[in-house]
């Protein structure tokens, strides 16, 4: 029996973890350290923030969200270890206790036609909509995209969430890199500026909040017009990975940019079973052959992408 297309199920997302951010000073401690406007973050919503070392390149992305005085942030487990340890450095006098609550919330992914069903009015939020649903808060995720079909998404902490066919990792993995919206792993850690993975343009970056870390290489690469590159959705028909570099023909020596999230959906069909959220040069979009890994690598073709770039910059 063939996987579903587009997919569809609950996923345990091991391969998330999350922070816990609890005392009287922890909504303005994040507030200035995250590209994000944490001190107004309303319960029934959830933000998309990023943490930029000092030269403005992302060392993690996190999706936020209120959890009754606390603040939880869901990032990448593989280096959840060294952002809690970074973040905590500088804590200093305020009063904000950090800590590893993965084990306490696990994190679930949901997605498709099936959840939707399952989940009922509660799937109805708009995307990073943030809803109680018993013990837990159901977040609306941005849509992948599967041949033209938007895909709903939600993340779901906690308990087991509603009873699902199974989603597999790969195809949930899929679905994120379909999105647009990147999730900065291991492999990719101060690998960019926000606006080279389009994090401005789906809601990660507020450009009124004031000062953090790398604050004005984000905002003079936003008001100069400096963005060279962005991100762009591909497929392809050999598996890729994050961190691996891509190649355009026009120039083969040198690397035109990084896969940041990719993922295996095996109900889809031979061509696009294989998708990649990339960052490119824009350049290497207008033409010509993209290539995984070297100039003779397997290639990749441009995909949708869920929301339109800036007419300036789209190829």
């Amino acid at each position: 029996m063939n996987p579903p297309f587009p997919p569809a199920g609950a996923v345990r997302l091991d391969d998330w973890g999350l922070i816990r951010a609890s005392g009287r000073d922890a909504r303005s401690f994040l507030h200035g350290q995250l590209t994000q406007d944490m001190l107004h973050l309303p319960a029934d919503q959830a933000r998309l923030a990023g943490y930029c070392s000092p030269k403005g390149r992302l060392l993690a992305s996190f999706v936020t969200w209120a959890d009754g005085d606390d603040l939880l942030l869901a990032c990448s487990a593989d280096l959840l270890p060294a952002t809690l340890k970074r973040l905590a450095m500088f804590v200093l006098r305020a009063q904000c206790k950090l800590t590893d609550a993965s084990a306490e919330r696990p994190l679930w992914g949901l997605a498709g036609a099936a959840a939707a069903a399952a989940l009922r009015e509660a799937a109805a939020g708009p995307v990073w909509s943030a809803r109680r649903v018993g013990e837990t808060t159901l977040m609306r995720l941005p849509d992948g995209l599967a041949d033209g079909q938007a895909v709903p998404r939600w993340l779901w902490p906690g308990a087991e969430p509603p009873a699902l066919p199974a989603l597999d990792a790969e195809a949930w993995r899929w679905l994120e890199a379909t999105s647009g919206v990147a999730r900065i792993v291991g492999a990719t850690v101060e690998q960019f500026v926000p606006q080279m993975v389009n994090l401005e343009l789906v809601g990660g970056v507020h450009f009124q909040k004031g000062c953090y870390p790398g604050q004005e290489i984000v905002a003079r690469s936003q008001y100069r017009g400096t963005t060279k590159r962005r991100a762009y959705v591909v497929h392809a028909a050999a598996p890729l990975a994050p961190g691996q570099e891509v190649f355009h023909d026009a120039d083969p020596g040198q690397p035109a940019g990084l896969v940041v999230l990719a993922g295996r959906c095996d109900g889809a069909p031979a061509a696009m079973r294989h998708a990649a959220l990339v960052e490119l040069k824009i350049a290497a979009t207008e033409g010509g052959t993209l290539r995984l890994g070297g100039a003779d690598g397997p290639p990749l073709a441009l995909a949708a992408l869920p929301y339109e770039l800036p007419a300036a910059e789209a190829a």
